[in-house]
């Protein structure tokens, strides 16, 4: 039997999952990685993007970050995530939603507030979130 990983993906309010896994893929900044049990000590930090959990060549899981660290150590792989969500645990329709309700936000505000941006970032990420749930 091959080596296991211990992963941990953790957001702010939660442990999203703890357990061993045989393969990670993460969305790194500088791009796409993957980590296996034994893999070289490096830090990286994330952009919004999914992340595959595999057993063998078989997605087992697929997480959306939004953002965060990645640290791999010989004790594994340590995700610090400023948001994070198991794909199975969402529906299209309710991301649809909250898109309309952030685009009416936005459209309230004008174009000279402050919270512009804000607001823009946070229809940019469920617009990605909603792309991922319905590949």
């Amino acid at each position: 039997m091959a080596d296991k990983l211990h992963f941990s993906l953790v957001s702010p309010t939660r442990e999203v999952f703890s357990g061993e896994v045989d393969h990670v893929v993460a969305p790194g900044t500088d791009g796409e990685f993957g980590v296996l049990a034994h893999h070289a000590p490096f830090m990286t930090t994330l952009k919004t993007g999914l992340v595959r959990v595999l057993e063998g060549d078989v997605v087992q899981m697929k997480l959306f970050v939004r953002g965060g660290f990645a640290d791999v150590t010989p004790a594994g792989l340590t995700i610090l995530a400023e948001e994070a969500v198991n794909l199975s645990d969402l529906k299209i329709e309710t991301i649809g939603v909250q898109i309309d309700a952030v685009r009416q936000k936005l459209l309230a505000e004008g174009p000279d507030s402050p919270h512009r941006g804000a607001l823009q970032e946070d229809v940019d990420y469920l617009e990605a979130l909603r792309d991922a749930v319905s590949a």
